[in-house]
């Protein structure tokens, strides 16, 4: 019986040294800040493309299927970028690509965006 009590409490005195305290650990809790100026927030330039391979920029139409450079998507984005840096904001892209599109067309989304230099880029699946 007294060995069985050794082993227990050997078994605690280990286990007591593994536990961490609260105050070791680096966390940062949220919480509110005052700030001194006001907090801007980016436009988001959503990208569509249907399962045609239609195009199009925030729900606008730009370019046809068959057109593997999109040039009014191009030129839209240059644009964009453009006041973009003007503004010293950065420009915020979303392709939302329908489940049924061919990869190559979001792959020629792809290439006008690095064309415009905008890097900033995130993707999303339509749940139509």
């Amino acid at each position: 019986m007294i060995d069985v009590v050794f082993v227990i409490m050997l078994f605690f005195m280990v286990m007591a040294g593994a536990v961490k305290v609260e105050n070791e650990l680096n966390t940062t809790l949220p919480g509110s800040t005052e700030s001194s100026s006001a907090t801007d927030f980016v436009d988001e330039i959503i990208i569509s493309i249907s399962e045609s391979g239609e195009v199009a920029l925030n729900d606008e139409p730009l370019d046809v299927p068959d057109s593997r450079d999109l040039p009014r998507l191009r030129d839209t984005l240059m644009r964009l970028k453009q006041n973009a840096d003007n503004a010293k904001t950065p420009a915020v892209v979303t392709i939302v690509s329908d489940p049924n599109a061919k990869y190559s067309r979001t792959v020629d989304v792809l290439d006008v965006l690095a064309f415009a230099k905008i890097e900033t880029v995130t993707f999303s699946v339509s749940d139509e």
